[in-house]
């Protein structure tokens, strides 16, 4: 009897993100919003119960609230963080298969287009037989790496040859990534020059929050934004006044954990404080979360509060910077040895 041939030699590196609407309009935000929203990872209510409050009171109103927002980041070659995605992917095919040639690096988004599932089904078609998910944040949580593993989970369950399956958990404090924060940090501080830590000036990092339940029933999210805010501290000689942590995106009544970056922006311009960086750690892209939370809300926020006398620094998400890059192509081949 002839042996059955063994797994093919194709490797492929899915780069994962969040994902984004087609377009900023409230037609094509509301189909993501509903994919996104009834995850059950994100939103873990009775899906029945939650289905009807979803589509009755909250769809309505939040696609077109939304699109309001995403219309007011969108670039003319369309979504910001697919464009910045996209990118990234280029940069680490160039990093990546420029050392093995026989590895591919291909985007795929929890939400939206291209899915999980359609760029999975793509490199089965392609007679990939090794595939190594990388998710586009370099902290773990149940919400966003949980997520993926889910979705990558649901695509194979039903498949009798089954790829080989390798996952990149999470990487807060790895060398790199942490150096390339801190020195993009440090190029708005040659712009803009470096804040007066001594007077009072103060640098947040702001992390995506997640409720505190999930927190209190073992997600270990904020031990690791906490690991690279640490790291940060340590490589940029600030200590915890002049640089702090906090969380931004709450969604729900519930509690969230604090302190909200709106809040402490708030709190500090109303205290006189003359100048607050924000830097965005856990975002691998320039986002909604970052462009117009950020960017725009949060910088009217302190603008209110000091009457327009302080200043304002957004530090830009790492995105395709090249040491980045660099920190991720690495990340990925710890996570493709003995594949290659």
């Amino acid at each position: 009897m002839t042996p059955p041939p063994g797994p093919p030699a194709e490797v492929a590196v899915v780069w994962t993100a969040l994902g984004t609407p087609t377009a900023p309009t409230a037609h094509a935000v509301r189909p993501f919003l509903r994919e996104f929203l009834t995850d059950r990872r994100i939103v873990d209510l009775n899906p029945l119960v939650w289905r009807a409050i979803l589509e009755l009171f909250i769809l309505p109103r939040r696609a077109r609230v939304s699109a309001r927002k995403y219309a007011s980041v969108w670039l003319d070659d369309g979504s910001p963080l697919l464009i910045h995605s996209l990118a990234q992917v280029d940069a680490l095919a160039s990093l990546v298969t420029g050392e093995s040639p026989n590895v591919r690096v291909e985007l795929a988004v929890r939400y939206g287009e291209p899915s999980v599932a359609t760029v999975l089904a793509q490199l089965r078609a392609a007679g990939v037989g090794r595939v190594l998910i990388v998710p586009a944040y370099p902290h773990y949580s149940q919400t966003t790496v949980g997520s993926i593993y889910d979705a990558v989970a649901r695509c194979v369950l039903a498949q009798r040859d089954q790829p080989e399956l390798r996952f990149v958990r999470s990487f807060p404090t790895q060398a790199l990534y942490v150096e390339a924060l801190a020195r993009s940090i440090e190029r708005v501080w040659e712009r803009e020059g470096r804040p007066d830590f001594a007077a009072g000036d103060t640098l947040l990092l702001s992390y995506h929050g997640i409720p505190v339940a999930m927190a209190e029933a073992g997600d270990p999210y904020p031990q690791e934004c906490a690991a690279t805010t640490a790291a940060l501290r340590v490589r940029l000689g600030l200590d915890v006044e002049a640089c702090r942590e906090t969380f931004q995106s709450k969604f729900g009544p519930t509690p969230w954990l604090t302190p909200a970056t709106i809040d402490e922006v708030a709190r500090l311009g109303a205290a006189g404080v003359r100048r607050i960086d924000v830097a965005t750690p856990g975002f691998a892209a320039d986002c909604l979360e970052t462009l117009e939370e950020i960017n725009l809300l949060n910088r009217e926020r302190y603008a209110e509060v000091t009457a327009h006398q302080g200043k304002f620094v957004v530090v830009p998400c790492l995105n395709a910077d090249p040491l980045f890059m660099s920190a991720v192509a690495g990340v990925i081949r710890d996570g493709l040895a003995g594949w290659i």
